[in-house]
């Protein structure tokens, strides 16, 4: 009796697979992007000899944690194609997080004039972690909303996007005004919606919450238009 015969893996070949994986979700520019950022951060805590802006390494930390989940999800899908449900747990990781990387934008509030390193400087380098933080976003939602149009249409594929620029848009108020963390969704929901509907329910005080939230919400929107724009015109 001949044994059936098993398909080998050659490993040079997994290591070209996965390189065209990294490639296809824009993980070297990404990847380039940060590490510039941590030198630009590095030289300046050097030339000031303190760690000032070091909230900005954080941060940055944070913005990659929903770029991870959609790598994630992306890769269960290559792996366990039409297994939907192994897709669930990273896209909710990704939905809660993802505020943290277009948060890096609102950094420029700490941009003051300081002693021994020159303002242009600081400039420059908030201006790298808030594109770094920009590029992580719109690559994970290009991700996750391939993902959602795989296996639910283009047009339930543009809503979760629309839906998801708004909740990044909310995300950054929450973040930034009232200082909320992503993980308190999970450890304080009630505290976060009670905030929300409170303050949807009553739009003439809060003003400043519908301000705010539109215009991130359309900075994003603006953003992730012309990275589609972009890659249509390069294919």
């Amino acid at each position: 009796m001949t044994l059936p015969r098993t398909k080998t893996i050659n490993p040079i070949q997994g290591i070209i697979n996965f390189h065209r994986f990294l490639a296809s979700q824009l993980f070297y520019p990404i990847l380039l992007s940060s590490m510039f950022a941590g030198v630009l951060f590095s030289l300046r805590a050097f030339q000031s000899q303190s760690f000032l802006y070091q909230n900005l390494i954080w941060n940055l930390f944070l913005a990659w944690v929903p770029y991870i989940c959609s790598l994630m999800a992306a890769l269960l899908d290559n792996l366990f194609n039409r297994h939907w449900w192994l897709l669930v747990a990273p896209g909710l990781l990704w939905i809660i997080f993802f505020p943290n990387a277009p948060y890096l934008v609102t950094d420029f509030l700490h941009l003051r004039d300081y002693p021994r390193v020159p303002i242009w400087y600081d400039i420059g380098m908030l201006a790298t972690f808030a594109w770094t933080g920009c590029f992580l976003a719109i690559a994970s939602l290009r991700t996750m909303q391939a993902l959602v149009q795989k296996y639910m249409g283009w047009f339930l594929g543009w809503i979760f996007t629309g839906i998801a620029l708004s909740l990044g848009g909310l995300g950054i108020f929450l973040g930034r005004i009232s200082r909320w963390n992503s993980w308190d969704l999970l450890l304080q929901p009630k505290g976060i919606i009670y905030e929300v509907t409170s303050r949807i329910l009553d739009p003439f005080n809060n003003l400043q919450f519908f301000g705010f939230t539109t215009l991130y919400t359309a900075f994003l929107l603006v953003c992730y238009l012309t990275f589609i724009s972009v890659r249509q015109i390069r294919r």
